[in-house]
């Protein structure tokens, strides 16, 4: 960042800085992170970013347990859009053993990832509203996160940490109710959405808060590993729906919005139009399942699909397969694999390696939150205090998917 102040050392006769601990329990840090600053008034000098408050070692877990037993793992990673993150562990998983995936639930899967996301940019965007005291805004548009909630609630019983999906499909088939909750969310959403356009986009108040500030360079942004609405927001148009399709996402007709200077404002006019993209998303994917035969919401994969309930309950060829599934006891090959999906925050990837045992050898997660927050101290150099928790609010950083 650019700014005229002096800058002074500690050991300068005439230094007035002073530290100041910016978390890690801090309402304006959204997230159990802290910053080390040295201030010059209000203006940032320097600082240090310190993460790892909620540490759960979930990779080393990992190793420990079978493939199902990771999911809910991946809930915790970025929890405002979880649903993504079961998905993408999922298709790691079918791409280590090779399951060809129904275009049907490939659609299916396409809905739930695309509402996850708009619920991720609702929290990203209100949040950035609030923290400029556009209160208004933040109320008005947060209830349709609760709408998407409850159509996760329709489909398989959660609302937060979902825990969606089965290796090969879905756990169930989406319900008449809730292909209604999913129109009405159709029809409602993008009504509110304009009016929540309306009161902030050309809004003097929230422009003068939001842009020029923290702008960051194409090149500074891909040397840091930036991806996502972030990267988008500098004008580098990398999404991975798009550049590695998954789930059928080559079937559907979206575009990728960029900004230019990679600003606040930028950031928040990308992610707006992520949610009109996604929309169209889903609208598409209504369409296309009326064309694919109904009831298929699985691969058919008996040796790693979870069989239902009312079979395990009642046959006993389904209960010896999900004890055998559920402890791993089915061996999977001796494969090296990386699978990526474009997650709220950007490329969220699974590094697996299986040596054929029950649990992997090796899980990495690639969280876009811990490579994307690893510049936020050097941008905040030269900021206003009150930019930087901006800046910070821009940034979308889930503390979940930062530590894990």
């Amino acid at each position: 960042m650019k700014h005229n102040q002096p800058v002074y050392t500690d050991n300068d006769p005439q230094s007035e800085l002073v530290t100041l601990n910016l978390g890690p329990t801090h309402p304006a840090t959204h997230g159990v992170f802290q910053n080390v600053l040295q201030l010059d008034g209000e203006r940032i000098v320097s600082g240090v970013s310190t993460i790892g408050y909620i540490h759960r070692a979930f990779e080393k877990i990992a190793e420990h347990r079978p493939f199902y037993q990771i999911t809910p793992l991946t809930d915790r990673l970025n929890y405002c859009s979880s649903p993504i993150n079961n998905m993408g562990w999922h298709m790691t998983v079918e791409k280590l053993l090779n399951i060809q995936i129904p275009k049907r639930v490939d659609y299916l899967r396409v809905i739930i990832m695309e509402l996850a996301r708009i619920s991720d940019h609702i929290i990203c965007n209100t949040i950035i509203a609030q923290d400029t005291g556009a209160t208004t805004t933040f109320l008005y548009l947060f209830q349709f996160r609760e709408h998407i909630y409850e159509i996760y609630e329709e489909i398989c019983g959660a609302r937060l940490t979902t825990n969606i999906g089965r290796i090969g499909g879905l756990e169930r088939d989406f319900n008449d109710i809730a292909f209604a909750k999913i129109n009405k969310f159709l029809k409602e959403f993008p009504v509110a959405l304009k009016e929540f356009e309306s009161l902030l986009n050309r809004n003097r108040i929230f422009i003068d808060r939001t842009a020029g500030v923290a702008e960051v360079t194409q090149e500074n942004a891909l040397s840091f590993g930036w991806t996502g609405p972030l990267l988008r927001a500098t004008g580098v148009d990398y999404d991975v729906r798009v550049s590695e399709p998954y789930s059928s996402y080559q079937d559907f007709d979206f575009e990728i919005p960029v900004g230019t200077s990679g600003d606040i404002y930028d950031r928040y006019l990308v992610r707006n139009e992520e949610m009109w993209q996604s929309v169209r998303i889903i609208e598409q994917a209504m369409e296309k399942l009326k064309s694919e035969p109904k009831g298929i919401f699985h691969a058919d994969v008996p040796e790693f699909y979870l069989p239902g309930k009312e079979e395990v309950y009642n046959n006993m060829e389904a209960l010896i397969y999900h004890f055998k599934i559920v402890m791993g006891e089915i061996d999977a090959p001796k494969a090296e694999v990386y699978h990526a999906v474009e997650g709220g925050n950007g490329e969220l990837g699974f590094y697996l390696i299986n040596d054929g045992g029950r649990t992997p050898y090796r899980l990495h997660f690639r969280r876009p939150s811990f490579i994307n927050y690893s510049m936020f101290a050097k941008m905040s150099e030269g900021m206003l205090l009150s930019d930087a928790i901006i800046n910070m609010s821009s940034m979308n950083i889930i503390a979940g998917e930062l530590d894990a």
